[in-house]
């Protein structure tokens, strides 16, 4: 069945799920939902996961839409689609008449029995079109799929379904009545990377909506935000819930779509500091207020409670601004509450000062991870990989070394890593041009980009420090494994070949190595390496309308468009950065949760998550992107993402597993149930978890007992190098917004605070003007005149 408005055009199939929604004015005509063909065209046996199924467990007994066959009937408003059974009814209503321009989805759970039923699961699917379609064609990608933000709320839950291209129109699904506990998301993929298959991986989330509970029996777990709890239908009883769907612009629109529907508008600070102010605004809908709000957190597993001060703004009554200043650290939930007897809530963090929680992480991995000559292997940091990525803690170390204080300890164990085992691991005999074949008959280009980073950074030390070798045999050193990773002349086979053509994490540090090349007069070097990089740039420039560098081993990866972002920014090449730059925004989320504003990314979870390897580069590019454009969405994205990267770091954490004071988790899933591994719902861990489920991982790993956090580091030294000494302040309004770092104020003044580790530089910007107000190591805050705003 099909019915359609000014807006969509949606169709029904007879099994009851949607088939198809599109924008009808929609230059791609996008379909918005996964389609049963797709799935079957490629094997794939989730055709009970289309949107409208539903499971539903009431009074111990299970039900749900494979499990009878629906009667449709198309009604003069839209289309009815009821399941019947003895003691149950499930009614969904699909209404385009309602509103010109938007779609109303209703759901009805009706008691048919004589006594009271308890619910204790009711999940319905609602599989938008997050997939990565198994296509080289990287356009059906970025057209025709959509990354998927969640805001779970008591009244007011929302997604978001940004299209990965970033321009064009989006689409907004928002509750109007009833409650929402939680989105489940469950995975499924095809990983042919052992098969040396490239692009090896493709796959889907398909989100859930639980309106009651969406967990197995006696699950406990540490998140104590969201609620997991059934209901009670008495007899004859029926319970309702409401949704709405509406074309957006952009992030603006959709919270102003929000508006519309009756949602108000939070904005937060995601990353917070113990002791430093915090701020949340917050617009109403029109002939709605504020009446209260508190903060929820958690002291030694003891829920306590912070009333929040509330301003009304004197002007625009619908505007208000909430300050506190929290005294614990770990996660906080902000709970809104309105006149209408409804309320929202925003999640936010509060860590201890970054600077100590880099030291803790730089002291946990030399004096807990690294081997000395009596541990095999010898000079090694645990854990012990095969994969370049490992070697990002070791980058970490040398950068908070240069940035921070010098303990030169510190960095004469990472010398010796990179000396005694990195070089003879990864090089036979040494020999930078005779990479081995550490991954069975292959190597991978992508290593020699962290070797190279860690051996420049060597380099910046000065020659008393090292221990070894001077910073100038260093320098060599990374040049030498710098043209190994991007000179295709030095591979043999095809693979290393069109490896090294590929862009990586190297676009963080190659044009600091360019000039230090060039300020050492080593020419010949400099043009060389130079000449190499500027025919990649160029092919990628050329290349940029089919976006084929999205492609990595995946179909479509932010670890391919971030960097190739950043790459382009760093080069110059504008018009083709703005290409790029336009998927970086699309792919970091915007949430009323600070942990589902990271970088879109399901593989190392199966799961939508935060990952801090490439969620860490991803912020980086965007930073990149901001930095040559001038264009504060970039800055803003880069630092809510950045909030998430941190999180796995973050030892204080009261609603996730805890981590040791120095230790890291590379992974969060953010999703809540993780229906494919339920026990790492909403909690940190690393890859090798998933070691029991066979598959690839198998393959990865040795057991499910290695470190959570083999691939961290590197994207901490980018962030050291974006946020670590700097904080902005952004004219937004008759106020100001913060970007790593809070404010108070005065009737005549804002008293700015960095949250910058090893802080120094305050920049204003303007109306696309930057304009610097103080540069001065160790510089924590500054005073701002409000005539100067």
């Amino acid at each position: 069945m099909m019915i359609e408005n000014k807006k969509f055009r949606m169709e029904v199939n007879k099994k009851g799920y949607v088939s198809n929604l599109t924008m009808k004015d929609d230059p791609y005509q996008m379909n918005w939902m996964i389609e049963d063909s797709y799935l079957q065209e490629k094997n794939y046996k989730d055709a009970d996961k289309l949107f409208g199924f539903f499971e539903l467990i009431a009074d111990k007994e299970k039900f749900g839409s494979q499990m009878s066959v629906p009667v449709l009937k198309e009604t003069e408003k839209g289309i009815e689609v009821v399941y019947e059974f003895e003691t149950l009814k499930v009614k969904q209503f699909y209404d385009l008449g309602k509103a010109e321009e938007a779609l109303f989805w209703s759901i009805e759970l009706e008691n048919k029995s004589q006594k009271r039923m308890n619910i204790k699961e009711f999940g319905i699917w609602t599989s938008f079109a997050y997939v990565m379609f198994r296509d080289k064609n990287v356009l059906k990608n970025i057209h025709n799929s959509a990354a998927v933000f969640p805001f779970i709320s008591k009244d007011y839950t929302k997604l978001s379904m940004v299209r990965r291209d970033g321009s064009g129109e989006s689409l907004g699904f928002y509750q109007i009545k009833g409650q929402t506990k939680s989105v489940g998301t469950y995975c499924d993929y095809l990983n042919l990377f052992f098969e040396d298959v490239s692009p090896s991986l493709d796959g889907m989330l398909f989100h859930k909506l639980y309106l009651a509970g969406g967990y197995p029996e006696g699950f406990k777990n540490h998140d104590w935000i969201y609620e997991k709890d059934g209901f009670n239908l008495e007899a004859g009883e029926k319970k309702n819930w409401q949704y709405v769907m509406s074309a957006n612009q952009g992030e603006e629109d959709f919270y102003k779509e929000g508006l519309k529907w009756r949602h108000p508008k939070v904005e937060y600070t995601p990353l917070n500091i113990i002791g430093e102010v915090s701020r949340i605004s917050v617009e109403t809908p029109e002939g709605i207020s504020m009446v209260s709000a508190d903060a929820f957190y958690k002291v030694q597993d003891e829920r306590k409670k912070t009333v929040v001060e509330i301003c009304q703004d004197k002007e625009n009554k619908e505007q208000y601004q909430l300050i506190f200043k929290p005294s614990a650290m770990g996660e906080h939930k902000i709970v809104l509450r309105f006149d209408n007897d409804t309320e929202d809530f925003v999640v936010l963090n509060v860590m201890d000062k970054i600077e100590t929680v880099i030291e803790e992480r730089v002291e946990y991995i030399c004096d807990k991870l690294y081997h000395d000559e009596t541990i095999n292997p010898p000079f090694a940091f645990e854990p012990i990989s095969n994969q370049g990525e490992s070697l990002g803690k070791a980058n970490l170390v040398l950068q908070k070394n240069l940035l921070g204080k010098l303990d030169a300890s510190q960095v004469q164990k990472v010398e010796k890593c990179a000396v005694n085992y990195v070089r003879p691991k990864w090089f036979i005999d040494g020999d930078f041009r005779k990479p081995r074949k550490l991954y069975g008959d292959f190597y991978r280009c992508m290593d020699f980009e962290y070797i190279a980073h860690l051996f420049y950074l060597l380099s910046e030390f000065e020659d008393e420090t090292l221990v070894l070798n001077t910073a100038d045999t260093y320098l060599e050193w990374a040049t030498e494994v710098f043209e190994l990773r991007v000179n295709p002349e030095l591979h043999q086979e095809e693979r290393g070949k069109e490896e090294s053509q590929m862009l990586g994490v190297y676009f963080l540090y190659f044009e600091r190595l360019l000039d230090k090349l060039k300020k050492k007069g080593r020419m010949e070097q400099y043009n060389k390496i130079k000449a190499i990089w500027e025919s990649v740039m160029d092919k990628i420039d050329e290349e940029a309308k089919t976006y084929k560098a999205a492609i990595t081993e995946h179909f479509f990866d932010n670890a391919g468009f971030g960097p190739t972002a950043g790459a382009l920014c760093e080069s110059g090449r504008i018009e083709s950065a703005k290409q790029y730059g336009a998927l970086l925004l699309a792919n970091i989320g915007y949430s009323n949760d600070f942990r589902a504003q990271n970088p879109d990314r399901w593989w190392e979870a199966l799961t939508y998550m935060i990952h801090s390897l490439w969620g860490g580069v991803t912020a980086a590019s965007a930073y990149k992107v901001f930095d040559k454009l001038k264009d504060t969405r970039y800055l803003e994205a880069s630092y809510r993402a950045t909030a998430g990267i941190l999180y796995c770091y973050d030892t204080h954490s009261t609603a996730t597993s805890p981590l040791a004071k120095g230790m890291a988790a590379s992974t969060y899933a953010v999703a809540g149930p993780h229906i494919n591994r339920p026990d790492l719902s909403r909690d940190r861990f690393g890859q090798s978890t998933f070691y029991r489920d066979g598959g690839i991982f198998a393959k990865l790993f040795d057991n499910d007992s290695q470190t959570p956090d083999w691939d961290m580091g590197e994207e901490l030294v980018a962030y050291l190098e974006n946020f670590g000494d700097k904080a902005f302040i952004i004219k937004k309004g008759t106020s100001i917004l913060v970007i790593n770092g809070s404010f108070e104020e005065t009737d005549t003044e804002y008293k700015i605070t960095s949250f910058a580790p090893y802080s120094r530089g305050f920049y204003f910007i303007s109306d696309g003007d930057i304009i610097e107000l103080a540069n001065e190591k160790g510089l924590q805050k500054i005073t701002l005149k409000k005539e100067r705003v």
